[in-house]
């Protein structure tokens, strides 16, 4: 009880932020103290997540870098009563949440030192969000503020319509923010961000043409002022752009160090490329044994009308439902059909479709699979976790390991397991889309390393992606690279949390074996599931109690 006062003390001085010489030697005092209970982590981690949501400026988040350095003295407190915490003798569950927290404070921590978003990267003042993601939070760095017209529903309510005022009103003092903050000189990021915030204009003149929205005069007085405070960062944003000529990649020892310090992937960037080279071998390799296999079967028809289109997405999520369910692969839960309906997809025209809506209009299942995302973002609504660390997004997409690496793996764990065998020739596509996501995660790296611009690396990507499936529509290509240079590890953890998570499925097995009791799908899915969306090295840790494959963590 001693400890838990104490370590209670020091949260509320840290929060407090008072420049009191006597409140800084108590706080002092409080951290040569050391704690055990886990409720004191669980109010740290409440203290630490209020302390990340930044002050306001003129009425929008504050990323000067004066107020940086103002508050870099309590993030360090922060750090100090984490490592406070005394955790030798918890359950591996409540260590495993002391490393969720330990891994989002290093995050602060590089975007701090190394990767500046709010300097380098213009794209993380896009404010207008109209489309909600498929992993827990937002893909790439986002600033905290955002305008999430997804989560409207039209018309507004007197409630919803406060709510969208308050948002609208963020963005006009952020573009302004944005002139003093966006000092560094990352080329690539400068000129591929300016594309994210021209189109934040498309959206709210879309949003503003709305029926129940052109009729209110003061909502479309503020959403003019949105598009009319965008349009001049834009045209600030070009001008600066021409002197832009530096690298924007954080280099190999910056992309480990994130590897295993934040989004805790026990490995390094030369690792990282070993694993893609090789996962980027076995697919085409694969690839071409299964077309050779199949070489007397009829070639796959793809949907050519939405009537078609609509009856082969609902064969598909019902093949897929049914065969998680009927196969034993996981406990399919009442959410998980409805979760899968809401993200069918439409019918596009053929010289309009991108790499996945080509594969998606042979046969839908293998994209399906990988929607095993909406199942996840459904648990986190109808099953929030026991644990408050683990209930909501975790920062700085540090869960991608775990959800995009989960996701690409079970593409391929369900085609093993049956799912096309009444459809051979689906297992091409399976393996189309690994071998797309080992080259475009392999460019990222060369980018990351300043060894390749991003144009290079999206040569990679397009390049060796069998069938020229990347060469058809181009937006998708500059999305991706993009994104993966601005997010490092992001690009990669589609084929690296795949085989993360691959790593933990043998450990498990071999305990199962060892332990003389049959290997279930079902008991390890829904062991992971359970478990929530943490990296998938700290799932493996809490699924089968070791942490050898960690030892470089920390490091």
């Amino acid at each position: 009880m001693k400890n838990l006062i104490i370590l209670a003390i020091s949260v509320l001085l840290i929060s407090c932020n008072t420049e009191k010489k006597e409140a800084s030697s108590e706080k002092t005092k409080a951290n040569s103290f050391t704690t055990s209970d886990y409720a004191d982590l669980e109010t740290l981690f409440k203290t630490w997540r209020d302390f990340e949501n930044p002050p306001l400026y003129e009425g929008a988040p504050d990323y000067r870098a004066a107020t940086f350095t103002k508050r870099w003295p309590e993030f360090k407190e922060l750090q100090a009563a984490l490592q406070s915490i005394d955790t030798a003798n918890w359950p591996v569950e409540h260590q495993v949440d002391w490393m969720v927290v330990w891994a989002e404070m290093n995050g602060y921590d590089f975007n701090h030192r190394i990767l500046k978003p709010w300097e380098r990267d213009p794209a993380y003042y896009k404010s207008v969000w109209s489309y909600k993601s498929d992993v827990p939070a937002h893909e790439g760095p986002t600033h905290h503020g955002t305008t999430e017209l997804w989560t409207y529903e039209l018309p507004l309510s007197p409630e919803e319509r406060t709510r969208i005022i308050s948002d609208l009103k963020v963005i006009a003092p952020l573009n302004t923010q944005a002139k003093q903050n966006l000092t560094g000189n990352a080329r690539d990021l400068w000129i591929t961000g300016i594309r994210d915030i021209q189109y934040q204009s498309v959206v709210l003149n879309r949003f503003k043409a709305k029926p129940s929205i052109e009729q209110d005069a003061e909502l479309v007085a503020l959403i003019d002022q949105a598009i009319l405070s965008t349009d001049n960062l834009v045209s600030w944003l070009q001008e600066q752009g021409e002197s832009k000529t530096g690298p924007s990649g954080i280099g190999k020892d910056n992309y480990t160090w994130y590897l295993q310090n934040v989004h805790l992937v026990p490995l390094t960037w030369d690792d990282e490329v070993m694993i893609l080279k090789r996962e980027l071998a076995r697919a085409w390799s694969a690839l071409k044994f299964e077309e050779h296999r199949n070489r007397n079967l009829p070639q796959l028809l793809d949907a050519d009308s939405p009537e078609a289109y609509d009856k082969m997405a609902d064969a598909g999520a019902r093949s897929l439902i049914d065969f998680l369910d009927q196969q034993d692969i996981v406990t399919v839960k009442p959410y998980f059909e409805p979760a899968l309906r809401e993200h069918l997809g439409e019918y596009i025209p053929k010289a309009e479709r991108n790499f996945f809506s080509i594969g998606e209009h042979y046969d839908p299942r293998p994209l399906y699979s990988h929607f095993y995302h909406w199942f996840e973002l459904a648990r986190m609504d109808n099953e929030p976790h026991k644990s408050v660390i683990r209930r909501g997004p975790l920062l700085y997409n540090i869960f991608d390991s775990r959800n995009e690496g989960t996701a690409t793996a079970v593409e391929e764990m369900f085609m093993q397991a049956g799912l096309y065998d009444d459809s051979p020739r689906t297992k091409e596509i399976v393996y189309i889309m690994i071998a797309q996501r080992a080259a475009r995660g392999l460019g990222s790296l060369y980018a990351h390393a300043n060894e390749m611009n991003m144009e290079e690396a999206g040569g990679i990507h397009s390049e060796y992606t069998p069938r020229g499936w990347m060469k058809t529509e181009k937006e998708l290509l500059i999305f991706e690279q993009s994104l993966y240079l601005r997010q490092p590890g992001y690009g990669t953890s589609y084929i690296t949390g795949k085989y993360l998570l691959e790593n933990a499925l043998a450990d498990y097995a071999r305990l199962q074996e060892h332990k003389r009791e049959a290997f279930k799908p079902k008991d390890f899915f829904d062991s992971l599931n359970a478990i929530g969306n943490i990296p998938i090295s700290l799932g493996h840790w809490q699924m089968t109690g070791s942490k050898a494959h960690m030892s470089v963590l920390g490091n």
